[in-house]
């Protein structure tokens, strides 16, 4: 394969890579992958090596890579318009219409939508909408914000203090004040091993509860969750969390914002996370699924009960100060309304939740029984599987071992790729929507070889 030698030296030497280590890759002592065709649940890198993806790049490319209708519409939308700005009540074609398709498959309650570029941006942009909501409301005290230790958010300076991983903290000066972190509805590690899943619902529950009294909560703006954790270990919520928790935030008025940036457009076999769990969020933060990751676009889906009062604050204080350059890009928008109708036309949500089923207990099957695996979940096309140095006694391995990073680079090399999550030895899967039910098997059989090759 005729390759420039350079690019591998021109990599380290000019190209900050996110979540890397700096240092060990600009020394040459972590891999680089230059990543160089896509089709499917397969991605083609530099040296010609084919994976087969179970990661969808980062839970994003859900309708799978190469799909041709997606790359017509952007290079259709870049030549008859590339761009034009979202400010004062322009708009393109496109992105009126994208809006429209959103809130066609939004909950009912659900009032318009404001596009970004990331899920990052989208949080910040729901923080902002928030706080002016409450300062319109003659609530000025009411600001902070509570979200989940293990939660994830984004990597700005709210979204990083929101997101409760502590990579995302170290040295960032992070989190800032307003910020607040509850318990993670995660049961397998639960600090009591006898308690029940209901006795732990109802401690998540308590905790909040105390947490809010602790604070007040007329200083409490927001709750903020995703419908199911996903970089904090891919972790399902409890039977009943989610009833137990939404009526505490209702009886102190407290906004429940979902970032749905993983769950929302199927990845669960429903169209958003809040459907599948019956959430009645007042914000929703939309990114990776709305374009399936062709083309960068985030949005805020904003609740009727919140618009309202968006537009009493215009109405006494003139525009709203907010806005990105790039607002509802048109060839953003463009990849949205092709990825949109794809997802229909395929019926991949429904494949989401079929498919995704039989990869999780195809998983179970392979892997549940094995002595150092402690746990395999998940929900629709999202899986994980937690490796304990200990079953019986749910015993974790030294993090100092990097066993999770270790097996994930071992099933690398069985030709997939799955993501060593962090704060825990865990492997996370989230394929592409078009996965077919032998691809799941392959997933399942691979990751039991490779934690056979790592602990035996």
């Amino acid at each position: 394969m005729l390759k420039n030698d350079m690019l591998d030296q021109w990599d380290r030497e000019n190209f900050f890579h996110p979540s890397t280590h700096l240092a060990q890759f600009a020394r040459g002592e972590a891999p680089n992958r230059v990543i160089r065709t896509g089709e499917g649940s397969h991605i083609v890198d530099r040296e010609g090596n084919r994976l087969l993806d179970a990661f969808a790049g980062l839970y994003c490319v859900n309708v799978g890579y190469g799909r041709t209708e997606i790359a017509d519409a952007i290079a259709e939308q870049a030549r008859e318009l590339a761009y034009y700005h979202a400010y004062a009540g322009h708009g393109t074609e496109v992105s009126i219409r994208l809006a429209k398709m959103v809130l066609d498959r939004a909950p009912a309650n659900m009032s318009k939508v404001y596009f970004g570029l990331s899920g990052s941006d989208a949080n910040e942009t729901n923080v902002k909408l928030v706080w002016y909501y409450n300062n319109v409301r003659g609530r000025p005290e009411k600001k902070k914000i509570i979200s989940r230790w293990r939660g994830y958010h984004g990597s700005g300076l709210m979204t990083g203090s929101l997101t409760g991983l502590e990579l995302f903290h170290k040295a960032f000066d992070l989190p800032l004040v307003q910020l607040l972190h509850t318990e993670a509805p995660y049961y397998y590690r639960r600090a009591d091993p006898a308690m029940s899943e209901t006795d732990f619902v109802a401690h998540c529950a308590a905790e909040l509860e105390a947490l809010i009294e602790r604070e007040g909560a007329d200083t409490i703006a927001a709750f903020w969750a995703e419908p199911v954790l996903g970089t904090g270990g891919i972790v399902p919520p409890p039977a009943g969390y989610w009833e137990a928790i939404q009526p505490i935030l209702e009886r102190h008025d407290i906004l429940l914002v979902a970032d749905e940036v993983v769950t929302g457009f199927g990845r669960l076999g429903t169209m958003f996370g809040s459907e599948h769990y019956g959430l009645r969020p007042d914000l929703i933060t939309i990114a990776k699924g709305l374009t399936s990751a062709y083309a960068p676009l985030s949005g805020s889906i904003v609740s009727e009960r919140v618009w309202k009062v968006l537009e009493e604050g215009t109405d006494a204080m003139g525009p709203i100060g907010h806005g990105w350059t790039y607002s509802a890009h048109p060839v953003g928008a463009a990849a949205g309304v092709a990825n949109l109708e794809l997802i229909d036309k395929l019926d991949l949500v429904s494949a989401a939740g079929e498919t995704g089923a039989h990869l999780n207990a195809a998983l179970r099957d392979a892997l549940a029984a094995h002595p150092h695996v402690g746990e395999v979940r998940g929900e629709g096309m999202l899986a994980a599987v937690e490796l304990v140095e200990d079953r019986d006694a749910r015993r974790f391995f030294d993090p100092a071992r990097k066993v999770g990073p270790t097996v994930a680079a071992a099933l690398l090399k069985h030709g997939v790729i799955a993501r060593a999550m962090p704060q825990g030895d865990i492997l996370g899967f989230a394929p592409p929507f078009c996965l077919s039910r032998a691809e799941a098997e392959e997933i399942a059989a691979k990751t039991a070889r490779a934690v056979a090759d790592v602990l035996g």
